[in-house]
């Protein structure tokens, strides 16, 4: 059974800085992309950033110069650093891990953790 569990949430001053970290376990044989996706009250759920097995990276539009994605493969582990953090900031921070658990399988399947909350305010 795999779990992939994010910390590291909390409330900070505009401006401020956190580390979220991601945590994948269990029976896990190899993991491809890594990615952050965020939900603010009342809008759909979003990417922030995503990794690749071979280390490439992705932002989008919001996160650019100011977050910053990577990845622990022997820990099994994605952080993801945000630094001048916004109001607009605020969501619920979701981890997505596609890995393969079994080698029956096709391809990498997705799990996702249960998100960690930020909140950006003074």
């Amino acid at each position: 059974q795999v779990q992939v569990v994010e910390s590291g949430g909390g409330l900070v001053q505009p401006g401020g800085s956190l580390r979220l970290s991601c945590a994948a376990s269990g029976t896990i044989l190899s993991i491809g992309t890594m990615a952050w996706y965020r939900q603010a009250p009342g809008k759909q759920r979003e990417l922030v950033a995503r990794i690749g097995s071979d280390e490439r990276v992705v932002y989008a539009d919001p996160a650019k110069g100011r977050f910053t994605i990577n990845r622990d493969n022997a820990r099994k582990m994605t952080y993801l650093g945000l630094n001048s953090l916004k109001p607009e900031d605020t969501a619920v921070y979701y981890c997505k891990v596609d890995l393969r658990s079994t080698w029956l399988s096709p391809s990498d399947e997705a799990y996702w953790g249960q998100g960690t909350q930020v909140t950006v305010s003074s």
